[in-house]
Order: structure tokens, then sequence, then C-alpha cells
């Protein structure tokens, strides 16, 4: 009689199928996990870390970042905004001629004249020549006006030597309208010219540039600036009428040379005054009038002395 078996045919079955056995193994496993079943688990992910310092970066900074931005967002327009521009256009002549023809439309300009004027006017002053009165402690009787030039700033002014003649006293008046009296320095009567000197003079006193005449033509614009009697100063233009021209005085008792003959208004008081040309530089220095009759006025010829031979008067010849 043969014995039971100590154990079921459960074993055996599972033997049998191997695949049940698989299968229940993991559910097993899941079912009851082990310290071991962590051995293959994988480590957090360290994205974690820096994702939650950047936030608490932008949340200290928000204010710098945002500034930041619309700086960045500013200059990206300007950027845009030029490249965007279309290019200047090449300046033609008919551009330039267009601007000129508006300009002298709606603008009015100042003459040469008076553009050669203004440079010489601080220069030119009112010279006049005093009697002494015959009663005492009365006042000086005017002789006569005239008009001189500085030409050096220490008031050093050229006139014409008929202006000061025969005069008691001899003052000067200033472009400022200062006045001081003056002596007389040297004559020189050959040329009519005399060299006066200001025993006070304004601040800044500015002396009146010499030209050359070696290209003086006839023809060429001139400015006369004097005190045609005692008005001024006043300007008058003209043009050069000839060189080298030679002059009788109406005594007949002197005889001048070398001298320019032009057409700009001048009459007494004009005397010692500077003719100038258009770049405000003094060529002469008026000196007559030519009028046959007995009224002395001006009927269009008029003399200067030569900057030359002023020049040369004063001692110091400037060419």
């Amino acid at each position: 009689m043969k014995k039971p078996a100590l154990y079921s045919s459960t074993s055996r079955s599972r033997r049998a199928d191997p695949a049940a056995s698989r299968t229940a193994a993991p559910s097993a496993a899941a079912a009851h996990p082990t310290a071991e079943s962590n051995v293959g688990t994988a480590p957090p992910s360290p994205a974690a870390p820096t994702v939650s310092r950047t936030r608490t970066f932008f949340r200290r900074h928000d204010r710098a970042l945002v500034f930041a931005g619309g700086v960045l967002f500013a200059l990206a327009l300007l950027v845009g905004r030029d490249a965007l521009r279309p290019a200047p256009g090449e300046l033609t002549q008919e551009d330039i001629d267009e601007a000129v023809l508006y300009t002298m439309e709606n603008k009015t300009l100042p003459s040469r004249a008076a553009k050669a004027a203004e440079v010489v006017m601080a220069s030119v002053v009112r010279v006049r020549g005093y009697d002494e009165s015959d009663e005492p402690g009365g006042n000086d009787l005017m002789q006569g006006v005239g008009t001189g030039v500085v030409i050096v700033d220490d008031g050093t002014i050229l006139t014409n030597l008929h202006v000061v003649s025969g005069a008691k006293r001899v003052t000067a008046t200033f472009f400022d309208g200062s006045e001081s009296d003056v002596v007389v320095v040297k004559r020189y009567p050959e040329n009519d010219l005399a060299v006066i000197r200001a025993q006070k003079i304004p601040d800044d006193l500015p002396a009146a540039t010499l030209g050359s005449t070696a290209n003086l033509r006839p023809g060429d614009e001139v400015v006369a600036i004097g005190f045609p009697f005692g008005i001024g100063p006043s300007t008058s233009a003209g043009v050069v009428s000839g060189l080298d021209r030679s002059f009788r005085s109406p005594e007949g008792k002197q005889v001048m040379t070398g001298l320019i003959q032009f057409d700009a208004a001048v009459n007494p008081g004009n005397s010692g005054g500077p003719l100038i040309t258009m770049d405000g530089e003094v060529v002469g220095i008026v000196t007559a009038l030519l009028n046959p009759t007995s009224a002395r006025t001006f009927i269009g010829i008029g003399f200067a002395a030569t900057i030359e031979s002023a020049g040369a008067a004063v001692g110091i010849p400037p060419f």
C-alpha cells in the first residue's frame, strides 16, 4: 500500500507552468516592497534648484530688468527708424540756386557800401577847431569842423591841415560820443595833412585798416565818410573817376598832385575823412572838392590824397 504524499501537487503545477510563476512574481514584489526595490530608482532632477534660483533672481531684480528692457526697446525703435528713413538726396546746383533766390526775395541784404562803412565807422572822428573868445570867461567860438580817421589805436588821428590850421583849441569827438582835446603832432602843408593825438580815448578804440592804391582803377567803388556841414557821420558812395590828378587850391597858392578823383558826394566838413574801398580799407584822405563857382559845394568832383602819401607824411609808410 502506497504512502500518501507529504506535499500537495501544487508545486508540481508551478513547475509545470513557469509562465504563471513569472506573472505572479512581480505582483508579489509590488505588494511587498523591500529596501532592495529602491536600488534602481533615479535621483531627483538637478533642474529644480536652478529654476528656483532663476525665479528668485527675477523676483529680486524685476524693476531693473523692466527698465533695461525698456531701454533696449527704445534703442530698437531708434535703429528701426533710422533704417527706414530714406537717405538724403545729393545737393544739386539747382537746389543751391533756389535757396539763394529764396533768400534774396525774402530778406533784405545790406549794400556793399553799407558793409564797407560799418568796417571803418568806429575809427572816424569829428574834428572841431575853436578860436579864443573875445570876452573874458566866454565860450570859445567854433572856427570850423572837419573829419579825421584814427590810424593808431593810441589816439593818433590823420586829418587835413586846413581843418586845424589857425585854431587855438582843437577837439575830437569819437564814435561813442566822448570828446577829447587834441594836440597837433605834425604838419605837412605840401600834402595838406596833419597828425593830431587825442588826450583821452575811449576803451578799445579801433584803428582803421590802411589799403594800397596799387590795384585801384577808375570805376572801382568807393565810399566817403565824414561830417559835411557838421552833420554826421555821413556816408556817400561813388566810384573812382581818375587817378594821379592835380588840384590847385582856390587861392592858387598850392598845387597838390597824385590825387584820387572820385564822385562820391562830399562837402565842407568832409575834409580829412577817409575814402574807403568795398573792403573797408582806407585808400585816401578827402582833401578838396572842385567847384568853379563861389558856392564851394559839391558838383561831382572830389579829390583825396593817397594813403601812401599820407603814410609817408605820418612818418610810417604803410607799404
